[in-house]
């Protein structure tokens, strides 16, 4: 998040010389193809919504990331559409925990080990504005569908979980232009993926009730910071 200030700084900077050159933040960017097809890698750190399910679980409230996709830009640079998927970034790609017992707000360890995998393929797209040749903003928005599972020891096959639901995304950052062909971009993606979460066992004893902790306990989304290294003009 530093990083992606220090960047913002950037484009703060890089705003009057643009308008000075000619160029606009809804112009198109200097020498872009009409269309560019360009891969990318990325990594993240999710802070997740469900503060008290998380913490109780896995002993954690954040998580991190990898994975990769393909974007793809348009009107000379100045729209974008992308496609990712992404895994944790764990041993066997599974968060490791225990499982819980609550009784009065206070949350008693049972030393059951509890493994869980969160699956996210996403969709999304927006606006890229060209202040700068080598400085571009975007945001955006779409959605994923995320797959979710989790196992325990000794439970019986009705108390794992194996579900897969949609959810909305919102993003927004800034893309520095490396060199011709490297993009280095940061952001920050929220996701809101309800359905998942507060359905049973300790998330649906800490989502009961009203009040927005409560409704943060039944999403499985967050906050994340993203790095991204993009391939193409």
């Amino acid at each position: 998040m530093r990083a992606a200030a220090i960047l913002l700084a950037v484009v703060a900077a890089a705003s009057p010389a643009s308008a000075q050159g000619g160029s606009s933040w809804y112009g198109p960017a200097p020498d872009a193809p009409s269309i560019s097809l360009r891969p990318f890698f990325e990594i993240s750190n999710e802070k997740f919504m469900a503060v008290k399910t998380f913490d109780a679980v896995f002993g954690d409230t954040s998580a991190q990331f990898w994975g990769g996709g393909l974007q793809v830009t348009g009107w000379q640079g100045r729209v974008y559409g992308e496609v990712s998927a992404s895994r944790l970034m764990k041993n066997n790609q599974q968060l490791v925990g225990q499982r819980v017992f609550v009784s009065d707000g206070t949350v008693y360890k049972l030393g059951i080990p509890l493994r869980s995998m969160i699956e996210p393929i996403e969709v999304s797209g927006g606006y890229r504005f060209n202040v700068h040749p080598r400085v571009i903003p975007y945001v955006g928005g779409g959605f994923g569908s995320y797959h979710y599972t989790e196992e325990s020891d000794f439970a019986d096959a009705s108390e794992n979980v194996d579900v897969t639901k949609n959810g909305g995304i919102f993003d927004a950052g800034v893309e520095v232009r490396a060199f011709r062909w490297v993009g280095v971009a940061v952001d920050a993606q929220y996701t809101h993926i309800p359905g998942i979460l507060g359905n049973g066992g300790v998330s649906q004893q800490f989502a009961e009730g009203s009040g927005s902790g409560a409704k943060r306990e039944r999403d499985l989304g967050g906050w994340a910071a993203r790095l991204k290294v993009v391939v193409g003009r």
